[in-house]
């Protein structure tokens, strides 16, 4: 692994990894049926010997590498089925100059982004780069804007975009095509950063560096071994691509669907009697939680995973889900605790995502409020409540929510839908929890029942006043009520 050939930077080069494969291995790992887009540009002649900056011995690393690889460029290109589904597929062959970015690898990936958007398929990206390649300078480097620009025309034709990160995903092709992906997987123990092994300062920590950390730090949605990752894209390709067969040509992503219908109420069957009973049903240890909800509302689900901003909130789950119905879902799934920012911005991910593809949302409200301690505050709850608020208001694919627990002021209203608000009855939803309340109201803590009431907080309250549509029933017993 020392030869200068394979890498876009001097220096020496890691050890080899699990993750590290060929690009034909990667293939093999997805599909059985790569066929070359015969759009895909050939390697040019057109820069003259050496290429666009006339770089000694350039060419002959070139011919070096095709020999060694059996591939003329580091990044190949071309349509297949994984696991029952089409795709475009672009895999990075990192034997070939290490997999580095140039003019002609900026041409096909920019052809892959274009046929995925024209053919309605989804593009499914296995990443191995280490860079942009040096030799040909600044054109190598100007790729990532071609790239971005490439990814903007496929998010605005409402195509989705899987990465996948193999050993490793390094530098530009990380920054674009790698964390561009709408899903972002990673095989176990790839290197993924965006300083190469090579530019790192010596005294950093080397597990920063790492598919593991990215993952913790909610970069990458999920660390799928190399036996899954076939299995993995096609649950994600049926759950990101819910149109049996896709359309062709150029024009906008389609219509929305119908709105998801309201999960049917797991827990108590009537309504509370008073306010202060609603908080108790809704506290309630053995009241069921959004994965009850969840199970049994879906058939299958896959979840993404963090802010995209160094966060994770382990109290919100968002994802896609599969109905017995056959149809998806994208939901965001608040877990009773207090929300943190990144659940917030998980959340806005989430409908923004959604949105692009046209898929209903459903989301679950259950929260005794936004986290209101000094590291939520320094992470930006105020600016995470406004995006999630403005990701709902901005959808135009439909937005249901169902209450489920606690709705506990401005941090349980922001995941909440204008107008497609239901209620289970076991729920309630406040502007400040009732001891809050009181506190501020200075009544005695003896009062806290009688200030639960006059907020009028129970499910049948929150009808009256029109905060809610209906109350949810359980499935024996019809699904939801317009009021009660």
């Amino acid at each position: 692994m020392s030869d200068p050939d394979l890498s876009a930077h001097p220096g020496p080069m890691p050890g080899p990894s699990p993750a590290r494969l060929s690009a034909r291995a990667a293939i093999a790992l997805v599909t059985d049926d790569f066929v070359p887009l015969a759009t895909a540009p050939a390697p040019a002649l057109r820069d003259g010997p050496d290429g666009p900056l006339g770089w000694t011995g350039y060419d002959a690393s070139r011919a070096r590498a095709a020999e060694r690889t059996g591939e003329d460029e580091s990044v190949l290109c071309g349509t297949a089925t994984v696991d029952g589904h089409g795709c475009v597929l672009v895999v990075f062959e990192f034997g070939f100059l290490g997999g580095s970015l140039g003019r002609t690898a900026g041409d096909r990936l920019v052809a892959a982004h274009r046929a995925a958007a024209d053919r309605r398929l989804p593009l499914v990206s296995l990443v191995a780069t280490g860079g942009s390649r040096m030799q040909e300078g600044m054109i190598a480097l100007g790729q990532l804007q071609r790239v971005a620009a490439a990814t903007v025309e496929l998010r605005a034709a409402g195509v989705p975009h899987l990465a996948v990160l193999r050993d490793p995903a390094t530098g530009g092709g990380w920054a674009t095509v790698g964390a561009g992906g709408d899903v972002v997987l990673a095989l176990p123990s790839a290197q993924v950063a965006f300083a190469g092994s090579r530019v790192r300062p010596p005294e950093a920590d080397p597990a920063a560096y790492t598919a593991e950390d990215q993952y913790a730090h909610g970069h990458v949605d999920a660390l799928v071994p190399a036996a899954e990752l076939r299995a993995t894209l096609g649950r994600w390709l049926r759950l990101l691509t819910p149109t049996p067969e896709p359309t062709t040509g150029p024009g906008p992503a389609p219509a929305p669907t119908a709105p998801a219908p309201p999960p049917a109420a797991l827990g108590s069957a009537a309504p509370p009697a008073t306010g202060w009973d609603a908080v108790l049903a809704a506290r309630a240890a053995g009241r069921p939680r959004a994965d009850a909800y969840l199970d049994a509302y879906f058939t299958l689900r896959a979840t993404i995973r963090g802010d995209r901003t160094g966060s994770v909130d382990p109290t919100v789950e968002c994802g896609f889900g599969l109905r017995a119905d056959g149809r998806v879902v994208a939901y965001a799934a608040q877990c009773g605790g207090a929300t943190r920012p990144a659940g917030f911005r998980t959340a806005a991910r989430l409908v923004r995502l959604a949105d692009r593809l046209g898929i209903p949302v459903l989301t679950l409200i259950d929260t005794p409020g936004a986290a209101n301690d000094a590291a939520a505050e320094r992470a930006g709850a105020g600016p995470a409540i406004a995006e999630a608020f403005a990701a709902i208001a901005a959808a135009r694919t439909p937005v249901t929510s169902l209450l489920i627990g606690e709705g506990g002021s401005g941090g349980a209203l922001a995941l909440a839908a204008p107008g497609a608000t239901w209620a289970a009855p076991d729920a309630y939803f406040s502007v400040i929890a009732p001891e809050l309340a009181a506190q501020i109201l200075k009544r005695d803590p003896e009062r806290v029942p009688e200030t639960a009431g006059q907020l009028r907080i129970r499910p049948q309250d929150l009808v009256d006043l029109g905060v809610v549509r209906g109350i949810v029933r359980g499935a024996a017993h019809g699904t939801v009520t317009s009021s009660e």
